[in-house]
């Protein structure tokens, strides 16, 4: 049996998976708030003990964790955890345990997705011995690569989320303006994510006032924004600028989003030209999904075609959103199976 988890800012997924020739098959996933614990270890004996599972039992187990893995420690960037796999081991009793960076887990879950689990943004032309990439926008935002060696992919972890961000446009590099008022930098996440999509919001509403993201003091009043209205908790307020967006009862909510996506697709477009990803780009991630409408209306496409001289290259290039929830989770099982 294997172990696996996605542990992410907002939100962490555990599940045990029976190993497989290719993609484990999913026997229980238990899904917990991430900052209600103080570490991995009590969710892990939680979700154990509410499962009958005895950690003997376990095979393998490997952890996606949102932040940079070094010797197998990392220090989450969004949550005040160490996630330490000697200390894992230890303490919650398990064998062969192993810790990747959340998009890398994600990342081995490409091989093995079906095709209803994928939304084809672009079909290309795909080459079987190139390389792909793994893009995905939620509390943060994560890269990943996989480069094709002798046939088969090998997943990289990346921390490009936190590069410097790209203005494109005026009205982005007004945008980026604002952004390193408040920030000193703009990195790509400060755009491409959840909060991000706050920040955007907050430029196209006029309401920096020199406030972070996700200040519950920086919100657009509701008599300023009726799109949006009033938001109690700051982690509810993107998604209802999405709504407001695709209701479009509110302009400047309905930028904010055209911003997003655009954004989104830039990035996208700069992750296949860095990887070469003539295998594909996927988007993964939390918010994709949910604003389907707002990628089928060719924006995102549109600015991961404008890399003029490549625009033809990357016209080739298969794009498609990963609509597997739990694909991270399936991922971290792939690489545990592997482990085994």
């Amino acid at each position: 049996m294997l172990l696996a988890a996605d542990v992410g800012g907002t939100k962490t997924l555990l599940g045990l998976f029976a190993r497989a020739p290719e993609r484990p098959t999913r026997i229980e996933v238990g899904e917990f708030t991430t900052l209600d614990y103080d570490s991995l270890v009590p969710m892990i004996r939680e979700f154990l003990k509410a499962s009958s599972i005895e950690a003997r039992a376990i095979d393998a187990a490997t952890f996606g964790v949102a932040g940079a893995v070094t010797d197998q420690v990392a220090r989450l960037t969004n949550v005040p955890w160490l996630v330490d796999a000697a200390a894992i081991t230890e303490a919650a009793a398990l064998r062969h345990v192993q810790i990747l960076n959340d998009l890398e887990a994600m990342a081995h879950s490409v091989a093995v997705l079906e095709p209803k689990e994928l939304r084809v943004l672009q079909h290309g032309v795909s080459q079987p011995d190139g390389n792909a990439a793994v893009i995905a926008a939620g509390t943060g935002l994560g890269e990943a690569l996989l480069l094709n060696v002798d046939g088969r992919f090998v997943a990289g972890a990346s921390e490009g989320g936190h590069a410097d961000w790209g203005a494109r446009t005026p009205r982005e590099i007004e945008m980026l303006s604002a952004l390193t008022r408040v920030y000193g930098r703009c990195s790509v996440e400060h755009v491409i994510s959840g909060p991000g999509l706050v920040n955007i919001y907050q430029f196209t509403h006029d309401a920096f006032g020199g406030r972070t993201f996700l200040s519950p003091a920086a919100f657009v009043p509701a008599r300023t924004c009726q799109g949006v209205g009033r938001v109690g908790d700051p982690a509810d307020l993107p998604a209802a600028i999405s709504r407001s967006a695709l209701e479009k009862r509110c302009p400047a909510c309905v930028e904010s989003l055209d911003l997003f996506v655009t954004a989104y697709g830039a990035e996208a477009g700069n992750l296949a030209l860095r990887t070469v990803a003539t295998a594909g780009i996927y988007v993964g991630g939390g918010i994709a999904p949910k604003i389907l409408p707002a990628f089928d209306s060719g924006q995102f496409i549109d600015a991961f075609h404008a890399k003029e001289p490549m625009s033809a290259f990357v016209a080739t290039i298969p794009v498609a959103i990963i609509l597997n929830p739990e694909a991270g989770l399936l991922g971290a099982a792939v690489h545990a199976n592997l482990a085994a």
